[in-house]
Protein backbone atom coordinates (compact mmCIF):
# COMPACT_ATOMS: atom_id res chain seq x y z
CA UNK A 1 0.00 0.00 0.00
CA UNK A 2 1.07 3.24 -0.82
CA UNK A 3 0.13 6.14 0.34
CA UNK A 4 -0.79 9.27 -1.21
CA UNK A 5 0.92 12.82 -1.14
CA UNK A 6 -1.81 14.23 -0.32
CA UNK A 7 -1.78 12.37 3.53
CA UNK A 8 1.75 14.07 4.15
CA UNK A 9 -0.16 17.66 3.33
CA UNK A 10 -3.01 16.56 5.44
CA UNK A 11 -0.54 15.57 8.30
CA UNK A 12 1.21 19.01 7.61
CA UNK A 13 -2.35 20.78 7.96
CA UNK A 14 -3.57 19.16 10.70
CA UNK A 15 -0.34 19.80 12.75
CA UNK A 16 -0.78 23.50 11.60
CA UNK A 17 -3.88 24.36 13.28
CA UNK A 18 -3.08 22.36 16.23
CA UNK A 19 -0.52 25.12 16.53
CA UNK A 20 -2.74 27.80 15.42
CA UNK A 21 -4.99 30.17 18.11
CA UNK A 22 -8.55 27.95 18.26
CA UNK A 23 -9.83 31.53 18.27
CA UNK A 24 -8.41 32.36 15.17
CA UNK A 25 -9.55 30.63 12.25
CA UNK A 26 -6.12 30.27 9.49
CA UNK A 27 -7.11 31.23 6.26
CA UNK A 28 -7.14 29.31 3.30
CA UNK A 29 -4.56 31.54 1.97
CA UNK A 30 -1.88 31.17 4.82
CA UNK A 31 -2.11 27.02 4.57
CA UNK A 32 -1.99 27.23 0.55
CA UNK A 33 1.12 29.16 1.42
CA UNK A 34 2.95 26.95 3.87
CA UNK A 35 2.14 24.10 1.86
CA UNK A 36 3.44 25.56 -1.88
CA UNK A 37 0.89 23.27 -3.70
CA UNK A 38 -2.15 23.66 -5.87
CA UNK A 39 -4.73 25.90 -4.71
CA UNK A 40 -7.40 23.56 -6.07
CA UNK A 41 -5.79 20.66 -4.36
CA UNK A 42 -6.23 22.21 -1.06
CA UNK A 43 -9.57 22.95 -1.65
CA UNK A 44 -10.15 19.16 -2.21
CA UNK A 45 -7.65 18.38 0.48
CA UNK A 46 -10.06 20.58 3.21
CA UNK A 47 -13.10 19.21 2.11
CA UNK A 48 -12.23 16.09 2.79
CA UNK A 49 -11.12 17.16 6.16
CA UNK A 50 -14.09 18.96 6.78
CA UNK A 51 -16.62 16.08 5.90
CA UNK A 52 -14.22 13.85 8.20
CA UNK A 53 -15.16 16.30 11.05
CA UNK A 54 -11.39 16.65 11.86
CA UNK A 55 -11.43 20.16 10.64
CA UNK A 56 -14.03 22.67 10.71
CA UNK A 57 -14.57 25.64 7.63
CA UNK A 58 -15.16 29.05 9.03
CA UNK A 59 -16.85 31.57 6.09
CA UNK A 60 -16.27 35.08 5.83
CA UNK A 61 -13.75 37.68 5.83
CA UNK A 62 -11.89 36.57 8.83
CA UNK A 63 -13.04 32.76 7.97
CA UNK A 64 -10.41 30.12 7.75
CA UNK A 65 -9.75 26.43 9.14
CA UNK A 66 -9.42 24.98 12.72
CA UNK A 67 -9.35 21.61 14.11
CA UNK A 68 -12.86 20.23 14.89
CA UNK A 69 -11.61 18.34 17.81
CA UNK A 70 -8.07 18.44 20.16
CA UNK A 71 -5.01 17.39 18.98
CA UNK A 72 -4.91 14.57 21.42
CA UNK A 73 -7.69 13.27 19.75
CA UNK A 74 -6.90 13.30 16.36
CA UNK A 75 -4.94 9.87 15.14
CA UNK A 76 -3.19 9.28 11.86
CA UNK A 77 -5.54 6.55 11.48
CA UNK A 78 -8.18 9.09 11.10
CA UNK A 79 -6.43 11.49 8.63
CA UNK A 80 -5.51 8.41 6.75
CA UNK A 81 -8.94 7.31 6.22
CA UNK A 82 -10.03 10.88 5.95
CA UNK A 83 -8.11 11.17 2.84
CA UNK A 84 -7.44 6.69 1.64
CA UNK A 85 -10.82 5.46 2.98
CA UNK A 86 -10.43 2.92 5.34
CA UNK A 87 -7.01 0.77 5.38
CA UNK A 88 -7.05 -2.54 3.13
CA UNK A 89 -4.24 -3.36 1.55
CA UNK A 90 -5.13 -6.52 -0.29
CA UNK A 91 -7.01 -5.33 -3.54
CA UNK A 92 -8.16 -9.11 -4.07
CA UNK A 93 -9.17 -8.58 -7.79
CA UNK A 94 -9.51 -12.37 -7.78
CA UNK A 95 -6.79 -14.04 -9.66
CA UNK A 96 -6.77 -16.92 -7.60
CA UNK A 97 -9.85 -18.11 -8.44
CA UNK A 98 -8.66 -17.21 -12.01
CA UNK A 99 -5.66 -18.92 -11.91
CA UNK A 100 -6.61 -21.94 -10.16
CA UNK A 101 -10.56 -22.19 -11.94
CA UNK A 102 -9.62 -25.62 -12.47
CA UNK A 103 -9.12 -26.74 -8.43
CA UNK A 104 -12.11 -24.09 -7.25
CA UNK A 105 -12.05 -25.90 -3.68
CA UNK A 106 -8.18 -25.12 -3.38
CA UNK A 107 -9.09 -21.90 -5.26
CA UNK A 108 -11.20 -20.66 -2.76
CA UNK A 109 -9.61 -21.52 0.12
CA UNK A 110 -6.23 -19.98 -1.10
CA UNK A 111 -8.19 -16.81 -1.49
CA UNK A 112 -9.74 -17.14 2.03
CA UNK A 113 -6.00 -17.72 3.41
CA UNK A 114 -4.77 -14.58 1.75
CA UNK A 115 -7.62 -12.13 2.51
CA UNK A 116 -7.42 -13.22 6.31
CA UNK A 117 -3.52 -12.60 6.21
CA UNK A 118 -4.04 -9.15 4.97
CA UNK A 119 -7.31 -8.17 7.32
CA UNK A 120 -5.19 -9.38 10.05
CA UNK A 121 -2.26 -6.86 8.95
CA UNK A 122 -4.31 -4.16 8.26
CA UNK A 123 -5.97 -4.88 12.07
CA UNK A 124 -2.32 -4.49 13.40
CA UNK A 125 -1.56 -1.48 11.03
CA UNK A 126 -4.86 0.19 12.14
CA UNK A 127 -4.80 -0.49 15.66
CA UNK A 128 -0.88 0.85 15.79
CA UNK A 129 -2.11 4.33 14.09
CA UNK A 130 -5.33 4.40 16.11
CA UNK A 131 -2.84 5.12 19.14
CA UNK A 132 -0.72 7.71 17.36
CA UNK A 133 -2.10 11.21 18.02
CA UNK A 134 -1.39 14.63 15.99
CA UNK A 135 -0.34 16.03 19.77
CA UNK A 136 1.96 12.73 20.11
CA UNK A 137 3.70 13.65 17.14
CA UNK A 138 3.96 17.47 17.60
CA UNK A 139 5.18 16.56 21.14
CA UNK A 140 7.80 14.25 19.93
CA UNK A 141 9.14 16.35 17.11
CA UNK A 142 9.57 19.54 19.14
CA UNK A 143 10.68 17.82 22.54
CA UNK A 144 8.05 19.89 24.29
CA UNK A 145 4.92 18.82 26.93
CA UNK A 146 3.16 21.98 25.49
CA UNK A 147 2.23 22.32 21.93
CA UNK A 148 3.15 26.10 20.95
CA UNK A 149 0.29 28.29 19.86
CA UNK A 150 0.96 30.75 16.96
CA UNK A 151 -1.22 32.77 15.09
CA UNK A 152 -0.32 32.16 11.28
CA UNK A 153 -2.21 34.31 9.99
CA UNK A 154 0.21 36.92 11.88
CA UNK A 155 3.50 36.48 9.62
CA UNK A 156 5.45 39.15 12.02
CA UNK A 157 4.16 37.40 15.21
CA UNK A 158 5.04 33.73 13.64
CA UNK A 159 8.21 34.16 12.60
CA UNK A 160 9.60 36.05 16.22
CA UNK A 161 7.55 32.56 18.07
CA UNK A 162 8.67 30.23 15.42
CA UNK A 163 12.51 31.36 16.47
CA UNK A 164 11.63 30.93 20.16
CA UNK A 165 9.70 27.46 19.27
CA UNK A 166 13.16 26.47 17.45
CA UNK A 167 15.30 27.74 20.15
CA UNK A 168 13.71 25.69 22.75
CA UNK A 169 13.66 22.31 20.20
CA UNK A 170 17.33 23.03 20.19
CA UNK A 171 17.76 22.97 23.95
CA UNK A 172 18.46 26.87 23.88
CA UNK A 173 15.40 27.40 26.47
CA UNK A 174 14.72 30.92 26.41
CA UNK A 175 11.73 32.33 28.14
Amino acid sequence: MKLTKGLEQAVCVIALLATQDQEIPVSSHIINYRLQGSPTYLKKLMRKLVVNNLVTSVSGINGGFSLAKAPEKITILEIIEALEGPVITYPNTGLINMVFQDMQPVANQGDLVLMDVFHEADKYYSDYLGKQTVEDLIQETLGLREIPILNWNDLAEKKGLLRKVLKNVNGNDEK
